[in-house]
């Protein structure tokens, strides 16, 4: 088994180190761009009089109504919602919701920054942003339509995980558990046009790519489990698979938020993942779950007073570390870089013109390859993340069973 888990490694890894050399050296984000950009813009553009329909029907309980239901599909909604899973005693949900919102974030905004397709136009289309989280959404470009491609790909999950454990359903269960998350998905569609934030071909690619990815997931989530809890390898697979998928984010037509997003999700993958290496027999195997004697309501209450503070100080302090620790390390090493907004003293402004010195060994070594400028905050946002959802598996867990929780 070692052996497959090994020439597994090997090619997901080679594959995507060949990806980001043959796009580097032909150019595929552009190549593709000029293809599909000008379709994308022209069915965006026809698409402006569709919007403009439904916006007819303004109401503030509608602009309410679809400002919450956008707040709870969003991801820092399930960066809030994932934790509790974990400590509910649903662990094999939590760890698979985990890691498939970490691929949908990954694969939708590729997406999106390959295409850098525009959003509806305002004026004339009116665009509410009711939340600092929608305002920074309305920065990205359109297609697809990320909160259309979670919702599908979640909830698609969260029906294959009910229908198929606790022993089966009957149809009725079945058609009302479908006809409620199908009824939420449209809701989602409808509202995200509503809101002015996306077009129609936007929510219809959300939610195609959703159903598509869904349905590579449900093909490899039982050996993806295995592998995390019990495979070879795991840690360094894992640490040169999330440095890799960095390099592989295609460039935006023009800069965008969106790898940021990437950047914070991947590290909540990577931290479950280090988190589980160490704590999956101890805490995560069979833990019991809400509603049981085992786990009461009022214990489950209290590990949310105990792990909600304990999960954002690790959070601080992971980054505290990080914005002291990177910039020593990338110097050490001559590696050349900035610092958008978290580490003041490195504003590109004041050390864009700075060239490295090459004095140590591991300095010559390092300037053998392209000189690049990076933004420290990436691994800076990586490492806060990483860290918080380490804590959630490891750190809080250590604690629960310190108290008896």
């Amino acid at each position: 088994m070692e052996t497959d888990f090994s020439w597994w490694q090997a090619l997901t890894l080679s594959s995507i180190l060949g990806w980001v050399v043959t796009s580097s050296l032909f150019d595929l984000t552009k190549l593709i761009r000029a293809r599909v950009q000008p379709w994308v813009t022209r069915q965006v553009l026809a698409n402006t009089p569709f919007i403009l329909r439904i916006q007819k029907w303004q109401h503030g309980f509608f602009d309410k109504f679809f400002s919450v239901v956008s707040c709870v599909v969003s991801v820092p909604f399930y960066t809030g919602f994932l934790p509790i899973l974990f400590w509910s005693g649903h662990g094999r949900l939590a760890r698979q919701m985990t890691l498939l919102m970490a691929f949908c974030d990954y694969i939708g905004n590729c997406i999106k920054d390959v295409v850098s397709a525009p959003r509806p136009s305002f004026p004339p289309v009116r665009r509410l942003t009711a939340t600092s989280d929608e305002k920074q959404h309305a920065m990205e470009y359109g297609l697809p339509s990320s909160h259309a491609l979670n919702t599908v790909c979640l909830t698609g999950y969260f029906l294959h995980y009910v229908l198929t454990s606790g022993g089966p359903k009957d149809v009725i269960t079945t058609a009302v558990l479908f006809a409620t998350l199908s009824m939420l998905v449209m809701l989602v569609g409808i509202g995200r046009i509503y809101l002015g934030m996306h077009s129609l071909i936007d929510v219809v690619a959300g939610i195609v790519f959703g159903l598509l990815i869904l349905a590579f997931w449900l093909s490899v989530q039982s050996e993806v489990d295995n592998f995390i809890i019990s495979g070879q390898n795991v840690t360094s697979f894992w640490t040169c698979l999330s440095l890799l998928l960095c390099f592989a984010y295609p460039t935006p037509e023009l800069p965008t938020p969106s790898f940021e997003f990437h950047t914070a999700f991947t590290g909540v993958a990577y931290g479950v993942i280090i988190g589980l290496q160490q704590t999956y027999n101890s805490y995560n195997h069979e833990s019991p779950r809400i509603f049981t004697p085992e786990l009461p309501l009022l214990v489950f209450l209290g590990r949310i007073l105990v792990g909600i503070p304990t999960i954002l100080t690790v959070k601080f302090c992971s980054k505290a570390i990080a914005k002291w620790l990177l910039p020593v390390v990338c110097n050490t090493l001559g590696i050349p870089i900035v610092s958008s907004c978290y580490v003041p003293s490195l504003k590109a402004s004041e050390n864009a013109k700075d060239e490295p010195k090459i004095t140590g060994y591991l300095q010559r070594v390092f300037s053998l390859f392209p000189q690049k400028v990076y933004d420290v905050d990436t691994g800076i946002r990586f490492i806060q993340y990483a860290g918080l959802a380490w804590s959630v598996v490891d750190v809080v867990p250590t604690i629960f069973g310190y108290f008896s929780l």
